[in-house]
Order: structure tokens, then sequence, then C-alpha cells
């Protein structure tokens, strides 16, 4: 741990409106988790900021005293990059304010805010914008890396919605990026992750949705799943925009709607969202019951849109061990489906998960380097999830084999991977998640925006020589 003497602290202290807490403080075992809590790690101080002041100086400080130095939003990120081990960590958890402007159909959301905040802000109008299918993952991480989400057919990643964000850059100044505003910025910001500054709001574009959505999951057993799989591949390649559907393949749980002779069992689900009126998503999701066996669970009704969207929080929550890796895939193949049910099927944990995300529709239509998010022509997206409980640390290793075999074997079939779904903070690693053109551009802007790659705990870009 780097050790900061008591005055250059109590400096820091006195210029934050926020607190800063250090090891010796009560809240200090607590501050220091984040979603994920296979990574433990133990910061020298977090500087839990209330606003752009507070930002502006623990970016200072941070310079000055050479701190390895990260950046805290909704702390989802599964490789642990929001916790600086031994160094400062830049806590934007309290930054969580929203405004919406219901006659511009637009919200700004500050930098610390999660996706529950942005969707009671925007609900309340009846307005809504992609957001990712955990309630409790920060915006600012979701969004930096591209946003994948239910609403992305129709509304577009999260990226294609933003309209301006407020940095703080490396060396602690304070600008605007939009495509007005600093543009080279704002390409950067929208897929590049946290790598160019600390984003203290985002401002996003809304579309009219809900409240009330048609939504939910349909389930089958495993011994379904190729069937299943390859009724997704031939049904999303014509669905409305409006359609967001996913697959999900895991052991079923213990729920009072699964039939307890299929508790513990592999299963597949398709969870569903229409962005639209229910009568047209009715219409839209009808094939699924025409053309597939009768599900063993049938969970699609009119619910409010919010309560969708916490619909995976159960089974993914704070306090549990985390690894994951993912690819982008083209069209679900006979021989992909064949990996993915045989993988699948080998599952080590019943809290583990196998979700596949469906693209096309607004998220193709964007040109491939509008944005820093790439291979938009990607049919689909895969994170093969393990997770474990604390107490069942003995078992990581096994848990975590299983997700490497896994990605291993549908390597042949990948076409990249999604930057904020990568587990591990290699160079390598994010360089999958490029093109050529992105990444020479993403390492040139780096080069003009932090040339020391200061803000390198995240899904790393290096500046350029």
């Amino acid at each position: 741990m780097t050790s900061i003497a008591a005055p250059p602290q109590a400096e820091l202290a006195k210029h934050l409106l926020g607190t800063l807490i250090r090891p010796e403080d009560a809240d200090y075992d607590q501050a220091r988790q984040i979603w994920n809590a296979h990574i433990q790690r133990r910061p020298a101080l977090i500087a839990r900021c209330r606003d752009v002041a507070d930002v502006i100086a623990a970016v200072r400080f941070g310079r000055e005293h050479e701190l390895l130095t990260s950046i805290r939003g909704g702390g989802h990120a599964v490789a642990g990059h929001a916790i600086a081990d031994g160094g400062l960590v830049i806590d934007l958890s309290a930054m969580t304010g929203t405004r919406v402007d219901p006659a511009a159909r637009s919200i700004r959301v500050e930098g610390g805010c999660l996706n529950a905040h942005l969707d009671r802000a925007s609900q309340v109008f009846g307005l809504a914008a992609t957001g990712g299918i955990v309630s409790h993952t920060g915006v600012g991480g979701l969004t930096l890396g591209g946003g994948i989400g239910h609403l992305m057919r129709k509304a577009g990643l999260a990226v294609d919605a933003l309209r301006s964000c407020d940095v703080v850059t490396a060396d602690g100044e304070f600008v605007v990026a939009s495509e007005s505003d600093n543009p080279d910025l704002f390409w950067g910001l929208r897929g590049g992750g946290g790598n160019f500054g600390v984003v203290t709001s985002f401002e996003f574009e809304l579309l009219p949705l809900g409240p009330t959505v048609l939504a939910g999951l349909l389930a089958w057993p495993m011994e379904q799943a190729p069937q299943i799989l390859g009724f997704l591949r031939d049904f999303i390649a014509t669905a409305p925009d409006e359609v967001g559907i996913m697959a999900n393949l895991r052991l079923a749980p213990p729920l009072p709607m699964i039939p307890e002779n299929l508790r513990g069992r592999p299963i597949i689900a398709l969870v569903m969202c229409y962005a639209g009126p229910i009568e047209r998503g009715e219409r839209a999701l009808a094939p699924l019951w025409r053309g597939l066996p009768k599900p063993v669970v049938d969970a699609v009704v009119p619910k409010p849109y919010v309560t969708h969207q916490k619909m995976f929080d159960a089974a993914l929550p704070h306090g549990r061990h985390y690894y994951w890796r993912s690819h982008k895939l083209g069209p679900l193949t006979d021989p992909v489906i064949e990996v993915i049910v045989e993988h699948s099927s080998k599952i080590t944990s019943p809290l583990s998960t196998v979700p596949i995300f469906s693209f096309g529709g607004a998220v193709a239509r964007v040109a491939e380097h509008a944005t820093a998010f790439p291979h938009r022509d990607a049919s689909h997206d895969i994170n093969i999830t393990a997770s474990w409980l604390p107490e069942q640390a003995a078992d990581a290793d096994r848990h975590i084999a299983w997700v490497r075999e896994f990605f291993a074997a549908l390597q042949p079939h990948s076409r990249g991977v999604y930057v904020n779904f990568t587990n591990d903070d290699l160079v390598q690693r994010t360089r999958l998640a490029y093109s050529d053109y992105q990444w020479a551009r993403l390492s040139a802007l780096k080069a003009t925006y932090d040339p020391t790659n200061f803000f390198r705990l995240n899904a790393n870009i290096p500046p350029s020589a």
C-alpha cells in the first residue's frame, strides 16, 4: 500500500465536499467492496466524491502524488477495475442525481448513477433509454463500453443515445464532449471505456416506452436447446426492431415458477421485452408459441418496464464470486449451437449462467466506425458467467476452468469480444474488442488526452508512441 503522509491527506479532505475514507475508518471495509466479491483489494484512500469539484481535486491529488488511481461508478466491472490496490479510488457512487427534460425527451445522469436511477427517473414520464439487464449496474461503465440491453434493437446501444458528456481529464481539467464540442473525445467515449477521463455526467436521448411492456421468459429442458436456439436464429433475422430477445442457459433455480422435477437440471430460457404497444407485441411474439414446443415455464405477461429491468437482480447479486468471458457471434449455426449446448450442459455451479444477447435492428444500422463500438454486424453476444458463493472458494478453479474451456471452444466462431465482458485487463484481451481502425484511433486519442496512461485501471488502451 502506498504511504501517504497525513498532511497531504488532510489537504485533500479539506477540498472535498464528499468524504475521504482511510483504512483505519469504520466504513473502509464496506467502501472497498464491489459487486464481484472474488476481487478483494485494499486502496490507500477512497475519495467519495459529491460533485465535479471533488473529482477534479481527487484527480489532481492522484497525479501530484503519482498514485495508482481507479474510477468507481457502479463497481460492476468483473475484473475489479474500480479498486486501485494500494492506491486512490475516485468513488462516484454518491453522485446519483438525475434530471429529465420531458419536452426534449432527454435525461442527464451523474456518473455514479445505476440503471435503477436511470429507469426510475425516465419512466415517470413514460420514457426510456437502453440500459443493462441488472438494475444495480453502473450507467457509466455500461455506457463507456457500448451498453447492451433489452431495448437495443429498438433504441440502439446506450452510446447511440448519448448526446454529451461532462469529463474531467487526466490533467484535472473539465471539458464537455459532444458532436460539436471535442468531437474526437466524444467518439472515443462511445465504446473506448474509461481510458480518457472521469465522466461526471451523461446526457441521453430518450424514447417513449411503457410504463407497461409485454415481457418475461419461456423455459424448456436443456434437451430442447438445439431446437430453441435454431428457432432464435431464424426468428431474430426478420423480427421487428421492437423485439428484444435473449437466450439464457443455466441450471433451473428453486423458484416457485419452476416445476419441482426440473429444479437443479439444465434448462434454456428465452427472455423477451417488446418495446411497443402490448397488442402489437402479442402479434410479434406469437411465433414463439406456434413454432416451439410447449414451454415448462410461461411467464410472458404485461408488466412494468422497471420490474422487468430488475428481473435478473436476484440471480446476479453483490457479494458472490464471478468470472466471465464472452464472444460476439454471427448467426447461431448448427456447429455453434452444438458447442453452446455441450458446454452449457457441463455447467459447474447452480449460480452460473450463459446469457446470449441478440443484436440487429438499430444496433446494426449505425456505421461500423461512427463510434468506438465495433462488430456491429454481429448477431449475438454470449457471456459465459461463472458464479459461486464465498464459502465455496475451494471450487473457484473448477468454475473458472469451465468458462475458459467454453470460451476456447467458441474461439473459431468468434467475431471479437465486447469490452465490458472481458475478465482480464490485459492489452491482448482488450485489443480483441476493436477493429484495426478503432484501435489505432483510440491509441492516438489516448496519447492526446492521457499520454502517461494515468487512467490505466480499465480495459486499457495504451497511448500510441
